[in-house]
Formats: C-alpha cells, structure tokens, sequence
C-alpha cells in the first residue's frame, strides 16, 4: 500500500506551505493521512450527489444515460445482442448479497484458518457495517426505482443509494487491499487493487444497464462503499501501527 502511495505522497510534499509540513512526517503518517483524504473526499462527493438526488437536480441527467442504454425506439430493449444482457445478468450477481455473502465467508473462514482473527474480525465489521449503512441509506431517502424503462430482473427495495454498487465497493476493495497487504511486488498490489476497483465498477454499470438503478444511484454507491471501505481501512492501519496485526508484506502463523 506505501509504494502504491508513493506518486501521491510525493506530490503533496511538493503543495507550498503545506509541502514542507507534510514531508517532515514520517512515512507511516502520510500515508494514513492520504487514506484519511481519500475518505473524506469519498463521503463528500456521496452528500454532493445525495444533495442533488434529493433536490431531484439530476432527473434529467439520469434519464439520457438510461435512455441511451436502449433500442433507439423500444425502451424495453436495451442495447447489444441478447447474449450480452445474459453476460451483463451474470456480472450484477457480482455484487447480489448471495455471492458477496459467500465470498466474505470464505475469507473469513480462510483468515480463521491461519490465525488472523483480528483481520477478520475487521474484515466482519466492515462487510456488515457497509450492509447496515447501506439499507439504514436506501430507507432514509426512499427514492423509486427507475420507471423509465422495464427493469432486467426483480428488484425488493428502494433505489438510492445503489446496494449493489456500495457492497461492491466494500467487499472488493477491501479484500483487495487485504490481499495487496500480503504482496511485497509493487505491481502485484497495484493488480489486486485495480482488480478490486473494476468489479466495483463493471457491477454499478451493469445495474444501470439493466433498468434497476438510475446512473446516480450508482455514483452514490461508489462514493459510499469507497469511503467506508478507506474508513475501515485506516482502523486496520492503525491497528498495524501498534502491531495488533501483521505488517505489510508478512503473512500469518499456519500452525
């Protein structure tokens, strides 16, 4: 994660006035303050979006990329081949509670296994926390789903923020991140973490291109499930820091 971190530390040494303050601290502390910005910035661009959400600024927005997903003339018919709706059915269970809850046991029960139940632990709490945040979210705005076009599957609650997408965002990143701890290749973790980002990503599209989410019910989600995936993230470095778990790049006993 440090090497990861490396160009952005390296530039924000080079911010005047601040620079000079931020290259003084240790390398430790730069990065848990570039974790601590990257969250923050995450949860604001979720209030600016569910500010405008709200407001109802981005109906119009919403509706021409939904809209631009369809059959030019048959909104019921969304664009490419039958087979790609197919494919695209197939990548939104990515993110459905089914195969996101199964992936979290198995890596639970893994971590169990080899005596990290600290970071499992975290790894417990993060999965369930983003679970209860996200539907505490969906029930507080209550916003409909989208009515524009017939929806590609069934779909239980409200739209905004989108489940799929913010789950995504938690789960694969901070497994991602998890796995990327245990490399000590800078591009091995640079591909575990980009891995992680583009699940997340193919997923929240994949929910507007089936008619289920409009595009900012997405957007808030990737917001949310980033910010609170770095906010877990950082309670695990932290942890680190005072040795309550494994350092970077070490594995644990499997004994």
């Amino acid at each position: 994660m440090k090497r990861i971190l490396s160009p952005l530390l390296a530039g924000l040494s080079r911010i005047p006035v601040l620079g000079p303050v931020f290259s003084r601290v240790g390398e430790m502390e730069r990065v848990t303050l570039a974790i601590i910005a990257s969250a923050a910035l995450a949860f604001y661009a979720f209030l600016a979006i569910a500010d405008e959400v709200t407001e109802n600024e981005t109906r119009q927005i919403d509706e021409r990329i939904l809209l631009a997903l369809r059959a030019p003339g048959d909104a019921s018919d969304p664009i490419g081949p039958r087979w790609m709706e197919e494919a695209v059915r197939d990548i939104t269970a990515l993110g459905g509670t089914t195969i996101l809850t199964l992936v979290t046991l198995a890596v639970l029960i893994y971590l169990l296994l080899i005596h990290k139940r600290l970071t499992a632990l975290m790894v417990f709490v993060s999965v369930a926390g983003g679970t209860v945040l996200s539907s505490a979210l969906k029930w507080g705005f209550a916003r409909p789903r989208p009515d524009l076009v017939p929806h590609g599957m069934e779909v239980y609650t409200s739209s905004f923020p989108s489940g799929h997408s913010t789950m995504s965002a938690v789960v694969y990143l901070t497994l991602g991140a998890l796995l990327a701890r245990s490399q000590p290749r800078q591009r091995v973790k640079v591909f575990l973490l980009v891995l992680a980002a583009c699940v997340t990503v193919i997923v929240g599209v994949s929910r507007v291109y089936l008619g289920v989410h409009w595009p900012t019910d997405v957007l808030g989600g990737w917001a949310l499930g980033a910010g609170w995936a770095c906010l877990c993230w950082l309670i695990l470095l932290w942890l680190q820091m005072h040795g309550d778990v494994e350092p970077e790049g070490r594995v644990g006993p499997d004994t």
